[in-house]
C-alpha cells in the first residue's frame, strides 16, 4: 500500500472530545480524489497504524479531512491525536480506499449514525447533496454538545432537500433510536447505511433481516472483540505463498498475517481486526474460515479472497496470492 507525507495544516474543534484535522500536501501537489465513505490510515509512532474515514466532499484532491473522537479507552491512537500532534506536523499516511462505497444509483438512501459514525455518512450525504439524489439521515448522539457536523446537516439539508432527524439520547437506553421501527418504515426498494457503535450495528442487522442484502450497509470501526486464538481450539494450518515460493506454518495462537510477516514477507495491514480491509489477500486454493467484518455473503461464499490478519482455514491448506 503506497504511503504518503501529509502535514496538519489545521485542527479544528468540533464537538465535545471531536477533532478535525485538516491533513494537506508538503509539496502542494495533488493526491489521489476519494470517493465518498473511502478511509486513509494514519502512521503514528510505536508502529501504531489507525484508520479513519474521510469527511471532504468528493472531488478534493488539495486536502484529506478526518474526525477523530478521543477514546476513554484508547490504544494510543485517537490520544495522541488529541494531546500531541500539532499544526504544522508531518505524518505518513496511505492513499485512500473504499470498503463501504455510497451506491449513487439507489433510489433513496437512508443512513443511521450513533455518534462519530457519522464521518462517513457525512461524506455521503455531501456527495448525494452534489449529483442531486435524495437523502435521509437519522443521527444519534448522547447531547448536542458531543455531535459533530449537525449544523453543516442541517443547512445542507435545507439547501438540497435533504431530510435530517437528530436524537439526543442522554445514554439512556430508553431514549435511543428504534431501529426495528426505522427500517420497517424505510421502502424495500432503499438503501440503508450504518455506522455507529457495536450495540447499534448488531440492532441494524437484526432490524434489516429479510431485505435484500444489496440494500443493507454498514461500517464498524472498532471490532465486537480482540480477535484472539485459543490453544485447542484451532487446529494448524499450512499456507503456500504463491508470488514468494514459501511454506508457512500457521500455529494454533498464532494469525495468518503474524505468520506471513514472520516469514518476511511484506503485505499491508492496518486495523488486525477484521474491519478495514487492507490486508484482504487473493485466494488461489483451499476454503478460507471467514472471520472479518467487511465481506459480503457474495464474498465470503465465493471464497476467493480474505482478511488474513483473523480469518483462517476450513481446510488444512491454504494457497494465497503473496
Amino acid at each position: 500500500m503506497r504511503t504518503i507525507k501529509a502535514r496538519i495544516y489545521a485542527i479544528e474543534f468540533l464537538a465535545e472530545d471531536i477533532l478535525g484535522f485538516d491533513l494537506r500536501p508538503i509539496d502542494g501537489e495533488e493526491w489521489p480524489m476519494a470517493i465518498a465513505g473511502s478511509h486513509i490510515d494514519l502512521h503514528l509512532p510505536g508502529g501504531m497504524v489507525r484508520s479513519y474515514s474521510l469527511v471532504n466532499a468528493q472531488g478534493e484532491q488539495h486536502r484529506y479531512v478526518v474526525s477523530v473522537s478521543r477514546d476513554a479507552n484508547s490504544r494510543g491512537g485517537s490520544r495522541y491525536l488529541h494531546e500531541i500532534l500539532r499544526v504544522g506536523d508531518v505524518l505518513t499516511i496511505s492513499e485512500p480506499r473504499n470498503s463501504f462505497a455510497l451506491k449513487e444509483s439507489a433510489v433513496h438512501s437512508v443512513f443511521i449514525a450513533g455518534g462519530i459514525g457519522i464521518t462517513p455518512l457525512w461524506s455521503m450525504v455531501q456527495r448525494l447533496s452534489q449529483i442531486g439524489a435524495p437523502w435521509t439521515i437519522y443521527y444519534s448522539a448522547q447531547s448536542p454538545e458531543r455531535a459533530a457536523y449537525v449544523a453543516q446537516l442541517s443547512s445542507l439539508a435545507a439547501e438540497a432537500g435533504g431530510t435530517l432527524h437528530l436524537n439526543f439520547d442522554g445514554g439512556q437506553k430508553d431514549r435511543m433510536l428504534n431501529l426495528q421501527q426505522i427500517v420497517d418504515s424505510i421502502p424495500a426498494d432503499a438503501d440503508l447505511y450504518c455506522c455507529g457503535p457495536i450495540p447499534m450495528l448488531h440492532a441494524f442487522e437484526a432490524a434489516c433481516e429479510g431485505r435484500h442484502p444489496d440494500t443493507v450497509h454498514r461500517e464498524y470501526f472498532a471490532a465486537p472483540a480482540p480477535v484472539q486464538m485459543e490453544e485447542g481450539r484451532e487446529e494448524e494450518i499450512i499456507i503456500f505463498l504463491s508470488k514468494s515460493d514459501k511454506t508457512v506454518k500457521v500455529g494454533p495462537t498464532t494469525t495468518i498475517l503474524d505468520a506471513v510477516l514472520n516469514a518476511g514477507v511484506e503485505v499491508s495491514y492496518s486495523c488486525m481486526s477484521g474491519i478495514c480491509r487492507a490486508c484482504e489477500t487473493n485466494v488461489l486454493d483451499g476454503l478460507p474460515d471467514h472471520r472479518d467484518l467487511v465481506l459480503s455473503d457474495d464474498e465470503r461464499a465465493c471464497g476467493k479472497t480474505m482478511m488474513i490478519c483473523c480469518s483462517r482455514a476450513k481446510t488444512k491448506e491454504l494457497t494465497l496470492e503473496l
